[in-house]
């Protein structure tokens, strides 16, 4: 099944407690229906230093959201759902408001 939502989509959180941001999808996790949004639900992991990281500490860092927590941005800055158009040999992402096609 094609991807609605990809690398690099602007996407605005529907629920939780970053409700209404928007952000940049930084991954995507098909098998387990997740997405890394940069900015967005970040959580707090306490690491041990490692010859990587000689400090170690409390680090900040992205947590996976469920696919389902999330919509696309259209140009006009507008959640929006993502359908699926033949624009000649190519099948392309549209924005369900506004029929445009989505980059990406």
């Amino acid at each position: 099944m094609a991807a609605k939502i990809k690398k690099g989509d602007r996407v605005v959180l529907l629920t939780g407690k970053d409700k209404g941001r928007q952000g940049v999808v930084l991954k995507v996790m098909p098998q387990d229906s997740r997405v890394v949004v940069q900015g967005l639900n970040m959580v707090q992991r306490h690491t041990k230093a490692s010859q990587t990281d000689p400090n170690g500490g409390i680090k900040n860092k992205e947590a996976p959201v469920h696919l389902s927590n999330v919509a696309v941005v259209d140009n006009k800055g507008k959640p929006t759902r993502v359908g699926f158009r033949i624009d000649g040999d190519k099948k392309v992402r549209i924005a369900k408001t506004t029929g445009e096609v989505i980059n990406g």
